[in-house]
C-alpha cells in the first residue's frame, strides 16, 4: 500500500484489520482475551468517532470504526483526535499518555498498565500504514 488513506476512514479500519491479523500471533498477544473502545473527541468534522478492537485469545476479531457509542469493552479510553494521531504515529507512548492524564481510562487500571505493551504493538502496526492525520 502507498497511497494515504484518512485516518479513522472504512479504508484506514480495513487496512489495520489486515494488518493485525496477518503480523500479530496469538503468542505475541500473550493469548488475551480483551476489548478496548477509543473514544475520540475534537474530531475534524466537529463528530466524536470511536475506534474498537477486540482480541479472543490473542487474535484481533473485530476492528470497527464510526461515530456514537462504540460496542460494551472491558477498557474504554477517551481522549483528543490529535492526541490519539500521535499516539498512532509512535509521537507519544499510550502509558505515557495515560498516566499523565490527557486520556481518560475506563476500566482496570492496573491490568491496562499491564497491557499497555500489547497497546504500543498495535500502534506501531497502524502507524506503518500510510495515512493522512
Amino acid at each position: 500500500m502507498t497511497e494515504k488513506v484518512a485516518y479513522l476512514s472504512s479504508q484506514w479500519r480495513d487496512e489495520v484489520e489486515k494488518r493485525l491479523k496477518s503480523e500479530l500471533t496469538p503468542e505475541q498477544m500473550k493469548h488475551i482475551t480483551t476489548s478496548v473502545a477509543f473514544n475520540y473527541t475534537n474530531c475534524p468534522g466537529g463528530n466524536a468517532k470511536f475506534l474498537y478492537f477486540k482480541c479472543e485469545d490473542g487474535s484481533v476479531t473485530d476492528v470497527l470504526v464510526d461515530e456514537g457509542e462504540p460496542p460494551q469493552a472491558e477498557f474504554v479510553i477517551t481522549g483528543n483526535y490529535d492526541l490519539f494521531a500521535q499516539i498512532t504515529q509512535g509521537i507519544i507512548k499510550s502509558h505515557r499518555a495515560l498516566m499523565s492524564g490527557k486520556l481518560k481510562l475506563k476500566g482496570n487500571m492496573v491490568k491496562a498498565l499491564k497491557l499497555a505493551s500489547l497497546a504500543d504493538r498495535l500502534n506501531r502496526i497502524m502507524g506503518q500504514i500510510p495515512t493522512t492525520y
